[in-house]
C-alpha cells in the first residue's frame, strides 16, 4: 500500500517553540556541517570563474568548464555505496556516516590544495583535474551529510535542520566567494591584474577552513539507524542497494513520482544557470575583488542569515509548498534585477541592492526546498534517495549552464539574465500542481 504524503493536522507551534529548535545540539551541528558542505561549491564553480576570467580565460571556455559541477548531478550513481558500504578502518571507529564524511572531506582538502598550487594561465587541465577531485569529494560529502541530517531528527524538525544547514552553507559560500576575493586582494596588495601567488594564498586558506567540518564530524555522535536485514547472496544485496531505494520511492508515490521528479529537476534552474556567469559579469562590469568581497561580506551575510531563518520559520508555520512557491517567484525576480544591474554600469549602490535581494530570496527558497526533499525520503534509504533528488535538481541546470558563456558572447548579459528568469516560469506551474496533488492525497481516506 502506498503511504500518502504526510499532511500535518496539528496546531502550529508557538514562536517560542520554533526558536528553541534552533538551539538544539542537532541543529547547531547542522550549522557547522552546512559550512563544510557549502565551502567547496563556489571554489570549483563560481569563484573559480572569477579567477579564470581574471587570468584571461574566455567566457565560452569558462561556461564549459562549469560542467565540473556535473559531479553533483551524478552523485546518485555512487550514493548506494555510501549508503550501505563501510569505509575500511574508519567505519569501525566513527560509524558509517561519519566515516564517509571524513573521507570526503579529505578529498576536498586535497583538491583545494591542488587548485592552490596550480596556475590556470599555465596549466588549465591540471586545475580542472584538481577541481574535479574537490567536486567529487564534495558530492560524496553531500550524500553522507544529507543522510546524517535526515537521520538526526524527526520530520517535524527537518525544517529547522534545513534552515541551520542552509545558514552554514550560505555562510561558507560567502567565505568561499567574498572571503577568497578579499584574501586574494590582500595578498596581491597594490599590484594590478592577475597574480597567481595571491590566488594560491586564498585557496590554501580555503583548504584550511575545511577544519570546521572535520572537527564537527569528529565531535558529533553517529545518528541511530534502522537495522537492515542481511541480504541473502550477492544478487539480493545488489537489489537491496541499487534497486530498492528507487523502487520504494515509486511504490510510495506512484503516478505522482513523475510530477515530483519534474519539480525537483527544474526548481533551481534560474539560479544555477545564472550563477555561472555572475562572477565573469562582475569582472566585465569593472568591479574589483575588493568591491565584490565587501558587498557580499556585509550585505550578503545579513541577507543570507535572514533568508535562511525566514525560510525555515515560514516552512514550519505555513507549510513547505507555500514557501516553495514564494521562493520560485523571488528567484525569477532577482535574475531580472541582474539584467537591470547590467544597464547601470559600474554602480556600487545598485550592486549592493541586487546582491542583497539575491541572497535573501535564495535563502528562503533553499530552506524550503531542502525541507521538501527531506520529506520525500524513506529513512531506510535516506542517503540514496536524497542523493537522487539533489542530483536531479542539478543535472539539467548544470548542463544548460555549460552554454551560458556562449549565450553571453552571442546575446549579451542583459538578454542572458532575462532568459534565466523566464526559465523559472514552468517551476510555478509544477509547484502549484504538486501542492494540489499533495493536498488531494492527504484528503483521501487511507485504504
Amino acid at each position: 500500500m502506498r503511504e500518502a504524503p504526510p499532511v500535518s493536522r496539528e496546531l502550529k507551534p508557538s514562536w517560542g517553540a520554533t526558536l528553541r529548535v534552533y538551539l538544539e545540539p542537532a541543529t547547531l551541528r547542522m550549522l557547522f556541517l552546512g559550512f563544510s558542505a557549502g565551502l567547496p561549491l563556489l571554489l570549483v564553480l563560481g569563484t573559480l570563474s572569477f579567477r579564470l576570467r581574471e587570468a584571461g580565460i574566455d567566457r565560452t571556455t569558462i561556461g564549459f568548464l562549469s560542467w565540473v559541477g556535473l559531479a553533483y548531478a551524478f552523485k546518485w550513481a555512487w550514493a548506494p555505496l555510501v549508503d550501505r558500504l563501510p569505509v575500511p578502518w574508519l567505519s569501525r571507529r566513527l560509524g558509517r556516516r561519519r566515516a564517509w564524511l571524513l573521507l570526503a572531506q579529505a578529498m576536498i582538502i586535497a583538491g583545494l590544495l591542488g587548485m592552490a598550487v596550480t596556475d590556470p594561465a599555465q596549466s588549465l587541465q591540471a586545475i580542472v583535474g584538481c577541481a574535479l577531485l574537490a567536486a567529487f569529494g564534495s558530492a560524496t560529502q553531500d550524500i553522507a551529510l544529507d543522510a546524517f541530517r535526515i537521520e538526526s531528527a524527526d520530520v517535524n524538525r527537518q525544517g529547522a535542520l534545513a534552515a541551520a544547514y542552509q545558514t552554514g552553507y550560505r555562510l561558507a559560500m560567502i567565505w568561499a566567494g567574498a572571503g577568497v576575493l578579499w584574501i586574494a586582494a590582500r595578498a596581491q596588495a597594490a599590484a594590478a591584474g592577475y597574480q597567481h601567488a595571491a590566488w594560491q594564498t586564498a585557496y590554501s586558506v580555503m583548504a584550511a577552513s575545511m577544519a570546521v567540518g572535520v572537527l564537527t564530524v569528529l565531535l558529533s555522535p553517529e545518528p541511530q539507524r534502522r537495522p537492515l536485514p542481511p541480504a541473502r547472496g550477492a544478487a539480493a544485496w545488489l537489489h537491496e542497494v541499487l534497486v530498492e531505494p528507487f523502487a520504494d520511492f515509486l511504490r510510495r508515490y506512484r503516478w505522482q513520482a513523475a510530477l515530483i521528479l519534474a519539480l525537483i529537476a527544474v526548481y533551481r534552474i534560474s539560479d544555477v544557470v545564472m550563477g555561472i556567469m555572475a562572477n565573469p559579469f562582475y569582472v566585465d562590469m569593472g568591479y574589483t575583488k575588493d568591491e565584490v568581497a565587501a558587498v557580499t561580506k556585509i550585505y550578503g551575510v545579513a541577507m543570507t542569515l535572514a533568508g535562511a531563518f525566514i525560510g525555515g520559520a515560514m516552512t514550519m508555520r505555513m507549510g513547505v509548498m507555500r514557501v516553495l512557491m514564494l521562493g520560485a517567484v523571488l528567484s525569477a525576480i532577482t535574475n531580472l534585477l541582474f539584467a537591470w544591474l547590467g544597464s547601470r554600469g559600474h554602480d556600487l549602490q545598485a550592486l549592493i541592492f541586487v546582491i542583497s535581494a539575491d541572497n535573501l530570496s535564495s535563502g528562503i527558497a533553499s530552506a524550503a526546498f531542502i525541507a521538501y526533499l527531506s520529506s520525500l525520503t524513506n529513512v531506510s534509504y535516506s542517503a540514496t534517495q536524497y542523493a537522487l533528488f539533489s542530483s536531479m535538481m542539478l543535472l539539467l541546470p548544470k548542463f544548460l549552464a555549460g552554454y551560458s558563456g556562449k549565450y553571453v558572447d552571442l546575446f549579451g548579459y542583459s538578454n542572458f539574465f532575462t532568459a534565466t528568469a523566464l526559465l523559472g516560469a514552468p517551476v510555478l506551474v509544477l509547484v502549484w500542481l504538486a501542492a494540489r496533488s499533495q493536498a488531494a492525497a492527504g484528503a483521501r481516506p487511507g485504504p
